[in-house]
């Protein structure tokens, strides 16, 4: 079994410049990779892996003394060995968001309680409020210039036309890049929140869909480093970082007070929303299916609406690690995944393999088809040297390149258009 990436090129070119679909975009984790840096300072933000292992070090005691950090990471460990629904091979291996997630359900326990697992209130108190800041100092970083995939996906918004069907964006990740792209390419959006002095999230407007129809949604499903709550404990954005503060930073399902789980629930509400509009589109990039209920709320939407569409573009060739990703695509015919030499479309597992090499020219838009040279016995039992060919949009660099290449194409239609009339 093969697929064609011109066909799906094509396919995703066409999708792209519909403008009456609702079509939104899934970032990622793995989208900061994308981000060109200078040689030592890549990545501009590291990915979960690289965010436990900062965090980790930074919070850590020594062999004579231990750290409250370290005996919450032993009795995280515990806890997941005993957890039949988590996979013993990465029990003892959690991630940021699962010490997080672990902090925050040990503190609903412990109030009035001695301790908990050897910990005190004000431990845990400490280690969310620890945590979160280190989280911060790792991502609370600007883009290093205006020519990065994010600008990229922000000026592809900006320059077309979509009517009455605004672009909406999910994120699970808590950094500022995509808001700054957003701002310097100046296009407007809405996240939920509303006001100048102290903006407050506003349930209604998400709820409701009472925004301008020009106005791109950006939807951060896990929080962010410039949420926090006032004195009455409500939830509002700030126009700064305050280091002092714990930001709201809510990375999992269901383990937190009332008040967090008010923004994350409409968000995934809004997310589940989104999936079950007539023939939606969402594209993901940078995330390779590692949340459960996001896998849940994507999954479900997909059964519920068999006119909507989920196409999964994975970095990097297949792998063990995105197995979980193409089993959900196998067992649906309206979630494809995409990885650098393999995809699951229409359930169906394959290589890539370009069937028409002369077009491949006009039609490698951004240059997401990659030829990888391969040395082969030619029946001379000589070697001779031919291309394969990878489809590499699961490198968020590569998608915003072919997104700026749909720009120049779309301009050079209208100016046709123009000159018709």
């Amino acid at each position: 079994m093969t697929h064609n990436p011109i066909r799906q090129l094509k396919y995703l070119r066409q999708t792209l410049s519909q403008n009456k679909k609702p079509l939104g975009f899934f970032l990622g984790a793995g989208c900061p990779l994308a981000v060109q840096m200078p040689k030592k300072k890549w990545p501009l933000i590291p990915d979960i892996a690289g965010l436990t292992t900062f965090v980790s070090d930074e919070l850590k005691g020594t062999d004579s003394k231990k750290s409250s950090f370290d005996i919450l990471i032993v009795e995280l460990i515990k806890a997941r060995e005993n957890d039949e629904t988590i996979d013993k091979s990465i029990a003892d291996k959690p991630n940021i968001e699962d010490i997080l997630s672990f902090v925050r359900a040990l503190k609903q326990v412990s109030i009035g309680a001695t301790d908990v697992r050897g910990l005190k209130e004000s431990d845990l108190t400490d280690l969310e409020k620890n945590i979160c800041k280190k989280i911060v100092e790792k991502t609370s970083v600007p883009l290093p210039s205006k020519e990065t995939p994010y600008h990229q996906l922000a000026q592809w918004i900006h320059l077309i036309d979509r009517g009455d069907s605004p672009i909406e964006c999910f994120t699970t990740n808590y950094d500022l890049l995509a808001e700054q792209a957003f701002e310097e390419t100046g296009v407007a959006y809405f996240d939920g929140f509303v006001g100048a002095r102290q903006p407050f999230f506003d349930l209604r407007a998400i709820e409701d869909t009472l925004i301008p129809k020009h106005w791109t949604r950006l939807w951060k499903v896990h929080g962010s480093i410039n949420w926090y709550f006032n004195s009455n404990h409500e939830i509002y954005r700030s126009t700064e970082i305050k280091e002092d503060d714990s930001c709201i930073i809510d990375p999992s399902h269901l383990k937190y007070d009332q008040s967090r789980k008010m923004p994350y629930l409409a968000l995934i509400d809004r997310l589940s929303s989104f999936l079950r509009q007539t023939s939606a589109i969402l594209i993901t990039s940078g995330y390779s299916f590692g949340d459960k209920h996001l896998n849940d709320t994507i999954v479900n939407a997909l059964k519920a609406n068999p006119t909507a569409m989920v196409i999964a573009l994975l970095h990097d060739i297949y792998s063990s690690k995105y197995e979980k990703a193409f089993t959900y695509a196998k067992s649906r015919f309206n979630l494809s995944a995409w990885t650098f030499d393999e995809a699951v479309i229409g359930g169906q597992q394959g290589k890539w393999k370009v069937l028409k090499p002369d077009g491949l020219e006009d039609e490698n838009s951004g240059n997401a088809i990659v030829p990888i040279p391969e040395t082969i016995k030619g029946a001379d039992g000589k070697d001779v040297t031919i291309d394969q060919h990878q489809l590499e949009l699961g490198n968020f660099a590569k998608l915003g390149d072919f997104l700026q290449a749909l720009i120049g194409e779309n301009q050079f239609k209208i100016e046709k258009e123009d000159d018709a009339k």
